[in-house]
C-alpha cells in the first residue's frame, strides 16, 4: 500500500516516465479490444487501497497557510508559464516543484512553531498547479486576439479563464469515483502518483526543494544579466559557408535549458531537427530559388526575397510552414487519439450516470470523508450559472452577432467542454499529462466552432474572435480536467477530503487567472506576439485554423509544405508534432533545448548505477524547473517595467565587451552548464 512503501525520490521520475510508456502501451490494447475501453456492462471491482492518511483521521487540510502558499505559487509559476509558452510553445508541470517547495516552507514555518502537515501541502499544490493549466489554455488561444489587433481587456480574459477553469473542475468531479476509486490500480495517473509518493517522503523534502531554490536563483540571475542589465549577449548567430541565408544561433537561456532537460534528448533532439531544417535547408533553398525573382513573394509584398534577412525569411515564410506542420501534426495526434477518445467518453458517461443512480440509493448513508464530492447539485447549478454567464454578458465573445452568437457560443462551450474534460481526465490516467493532445482537442474545437458560425455567415473578423473565444474557455476546461484528475489521484493515495481539493482547485483557478492574463497583457504590451522574442506558436496556429475556414485568405502553398513535412516525418517514424513546432520556431530557440537534453543523456548515462540515472534525473527536472521559474519571473518582471516606462531597460549593453562579448555569452552559459551537473551529481543528503 502507498503508505507501507518508503520510496525515495530518485525513483519518482522513473516511475513516472514508465508508468507512462507501460500505460500508452496498455491504452493502445484496450482500445483496440472489441467494443473499445469501458465497454462491458458491469462496473469493474475497485481494488482496495489503503491511504497514507485514514479516512477516520481528520489532519488539518484546507488551512489559511495551505491556501497562501498555494496560491503565492501559483501565481508565480502561472506567470512563468504563461512567458514560457508564449516563447517556446510549451509549458512544463509544476504540481511536483510546488509541492517541494511547500514542504520547503512548511518546515521554515515549523521551525517558527506554525508547520503544515502532508494533507496541507497537498492542498497546496493542488491550488497552485491549477494555474499552470489555466496559462496553457490562454496562451493557446487568446494571444491570436493581439495578432487580429482586437485587444482584450483583462476583464474579459479573465472572466473567459474563470469560465473554463470551473467548466474544467466541475465536469471532472463526477468522474472521480468511477476513474480514481474504481479504476484504481488499472488508471495509474502517473503524475499524480509521483507527486503523492514525494509528499510521503516529505522527510527529504528539504534536501530535494534545494534544487528548485537553486535553479530559481540561476534562472533569473542569467535573465538579469541577458534582459535587465544587459551585459551579456542573448543570442549569438553565426552565419553558414556556402549556404545563401543559412544561419546557426542559441539563445542564452537557462529556461529553455531547463525545459530541454525536462523533455529529454529524444524530444530535443527532434525539435532540434525541426530547426535545422528550417535554417540550413529551407531558407537556403528560397534564397536560390528567389534570387532572379523580379516582385515579392506573397505574403511580403514590399522586400524581394534577396533583400531580405534570414530573420525575415523566417518571419513572412517560414511561419507558415511551420504552422501548417504544427496543424497536421497536432491533428494526426487527435486521429491517433479519437479511438481512445470514444471509448473514454462513453464509458465515462456511462459512469456519470451510474453513479447518478447510486446517488439515490445512498441518501441515507453518510460518507466517508475521504469519499465527500461537491454535490451533483452544485455541479449542475455551477455549470449552468457558467453557461448563463457566457451567454447573457454583452462583449465576452466580440462584437459578433449579438445575443445569438453568444448563446451559440455558450452551447457549443457546454458541449465540446464536456466532452474533452470527460476525455482528457481518462486519457491523463493512461498516459499522463503530457501526452494529453491538448492542443489537438482545441484544434477540433475550433474546427468545429468555425464550421457552424460559417453555415450562419458569421465570417467577419469579430465572427474569428468568437469562435476563438470558444477554444479558449474549451482549451482551459480541458487542460484543468486532466490536472484536477492527477490532483485527485493524489489525495486519494493520501488520503485527502476530495470536496476540499475540489475547492482548492476552484481556488487556484479564481485566484490565478487574472494574474496569467496579466502577464499575457503586460508581455504584448513590452514585446508583441508573433515577433522573435515572443512568437506565440499556438495561438498563432489556432488563428490560423481559424483563418483558414473562414475567410480562405492563407498563403496555401506554404501550408502545403509544411503540411508534407509533417506527413513526411510520420512516414519516416519521426514524431511529427516536436519536429514541426522545430520547423516553426527559430532554431536559436531550440538549441538550448537541444543542449538540455543531451545533458540529460550524457548525465544519465554516465551514472554508475540505474539508481544513480534516476537520482540525477530527479534532481535534474526540480533544477530545470527552477531554471523556468526563475527566468520567466524575471522576463515577466522585465516586461512590467518596460510598460510602466514605456521602454526595456536599456542596461549597459554587451558592447562594452567589445570582441569578446559572443565569449562572454557563451562562458555564461558554460557556468550554468557547470552548475546544473553539480546539483544533478551532488552527494545526496540523508533522508
Amino acid at each position: 500500500m502507498p503508505g507501507d512503501v518508503a520510496l525515495t525520490p530518485s525513483t519518482v521520475n522513473g516511475y513516472l516516465e514508465a508508468a507512462a510508456w507501460r500505460n500508452w502501451r496498455r491504452t493502445e490494447v484496450l482500445v483496440s479490444m472489441p467494443g473499445g475501453v469501458g465497454t462491458t456492462a458491469r462496473a469493474p471491482e475497485p481494488i482496495h487501497c489503503e491511504p497514507h492518511v485514514a479516512a477516520s483521521v481528520d489532519l488539518p487540510e484546507f488551512t489559511a497557510r495551505a491556501v497562501i502558499t498555494g496560491c503565492v505559487l501559483g501565481i508565480v509559476f502561472g506567470a512563468a508559464n504563461a512567458y514560457l509558452g508564449l516563447k517556446t510553445g510549451l509549458t512544463v508541470s509544476t504540481s511536483i516543484p510546488i509541492a517541494v517547495m511547500t514542504v520547503a516552507a512548511f518546515r521554515l514555518l515549523q521551525a517558527a512553531g506554525s508547520g503544515g502537515g502532508i494533507l496541507e501541502a497537498n492542498m497546496s499544490q493542488t491550488i497552485g498547479s491549477a494555474s499552470s493549466s489555466v496559462a496553457s489554455g490562454v496562451i493557446f488561444t487568446i494571444p491570436a486576439l493581439f495578432l487580429w489587433q482586437m485587444d482584450p481587456t483583462l476583464a474579459r480574459m479573465t472572466l473567459l479563464a474563470i469560465c473554463g477553469g470551473i467548466l474544467g473542475t466541475l465536469f471532472m468531479i463526477p468522474l472521480r469515483r468511477p476513474l480514481i476509486v474504481v479504476e484504481h490500480g488499472r488508471l495509474p495517473y502517473p503524475e499524480g502518483t509521483a507527486c503523492a509518493r514525494v509528499l510521503m517522503a516529505a522527510d527529504a523534502g528539504g534536501a530535494r526543494a534545494r534544487n528548485v531554490f537553486i535553479g530559481l536563483g540561476a534562472g533569473a540571475l542569467l535573465k538579469t544579466l541577458t534582459g535587465w542589465v544587459r551585459a551579456i549577449k542573448d543570442d549569438l548567430h553565426v552565419r553558414v559557408p556556402f549556404l545563401p541565408k543559412g544561419e546557426i544561433g542559441m539563445e542564452i537561456s537557462g529556461a529553455l535549458f531547463g525545459v530541454g532537460y525536462i523533455l529529454g534528448p529524444r524530444i530535443g533532439s527532434t525539435m532540434a531537427g525541426g530547426g535545422l531544417l528550417s535554417s540550413l535547408v529551407i531558407i537556403p533553398a528560397l534564397a536560390v530559388w528567389g534570387a532572379g525573382r523580379t516582385e515579392p513573394l506573397y505574403p511580403e509584398t514590399a522586400l524581394l526575397i534577396p533583400q531580405m534577412e534570414p530573420g525575415q525569411l523566417w518571419s513572412r515564410y517560414i511561419r507558415y510552414i511551420g504552422a501548417g506542420a504544427v496543424a497536421t501534426g497536432g491533428l494526426i495526434t487527435l486521429i491517433r487519439s479519437i479511438p481512445m477518445m470514444v471509448a473514454s467518453f462513453r464509458s465515462g458517461a456511462r459512469q456519470i450516470f451510474r453513479r447518478i443512480g447510486e446517488t439515490g440509493l445512498e441518501l441515507g448513508k453518510a460518507p466517508l470523508r475521504t469519499e465527500r464530492d461537491l454535490s451533483l447539485a452544485t455541479i449542475g447549478i455551477g455549470s449552468l450559472a457558467v453557461a448563463l454567464t457566457l451567454a447573457a454578458i454583452p462583449g465576452l465573445f466580440g462584437e459578433a452577432g449579438g445575443v445569438v452568437v453568444r448563446i451559440a457560443g455558450a452551447a457549443l462551450i457546454v458541449l465540446f467542454a464536456f466532452f474533452f474534460v470527460t476525455v482528457s481526465s481518462r486519457i491523463v490516467g493512461l498516459v499522463g499529462v503530457t501526452s494529453n493532445p491538448t492542443s489537438g482537442m482545441t484544434i477540433a474545437s475550433l474546427l468545429g466552432t468555425s464550421a457552424v458560425f460559417l453555415a450562419f455567415g458569421w465570417t467577419d473578423a469579430a465572427g474569428k474572435a468568437a469562435a476563438l473565444c470558444v477554444g479558449c474557455v474549451v482549451a482551459i476546461a480541458a487542460s484543468i480536467g486532466g490536472d484536477t484528475s492527477q490532483d485527485l489521484k493524489t489525495g486519494f493515495l493520501l488520503g485527502a477530503t476530495p470536496r476540499r481539493q475540489q475547492i482548492g482547485q476552484l481556488l487556484g483557478v479564481l485566484t490565478s487567472a487574472a494574474f496569467v492574463c496579466l502577464t499575457v497583457i503586460t508581455l504584448d504590451k513590452s514585446y508583441g506576439f508573433g515577433t522573435q522574442d515572443l512568437p506565440a506558436p499556438q495561438a498563432t496556429l489556432m488563428k490560423l485554423v481559424i483563418e483558414g475556414v473562414l475567410d480562405r485568405s492563407l498563403p496555401w502553398a506554404l501550408v502545403g509544405i509544411g503540411v508534407l513535412i509533417a506527413v513526411a516525418c510520420e512516414l519516416l517514424r519521426i514524431p511529427s508534432l516536436p519536429f514541426a513546432v522545430g520547423v516553426y520556431l527559430p532554431l536559436a530557440t531550440m538549441t538550448p533545448v537541444f543542449l538540455g537534453g543531451l545533458l540529460r543523456h550524457w548525465l544519465e548515462r554516465s551514472a554508475s548505477s540505474p539508481e544513480e540515472a534516476a537520482t540525477r534525473k530527479d534532481e535534474g527536472v526540480l533544477f530545470g524547473s527552477g531554471l523556468v521559474g526563475g527566468e520567466g519571473l524575471l522576463g515577466v518582471g522585465i516586461a512590467a517595467t518596460a510598460a510602466i516606462a514605456g521602454a526595456a531597460p536599456a542596461g549597459i549593453g554587451p558592447e562594452w565587451a567589445g570582441d569578446a562579448a559572443d565569449w562572454l555569452a557563451l562562458v555564461a552559459f558554460g557556468l550554468l552548464t557547470v552548475l546544473f551537473v553539480r546539483s544533478c551529481t551532488r552527494s545526496r543528503l540523508p533522508a
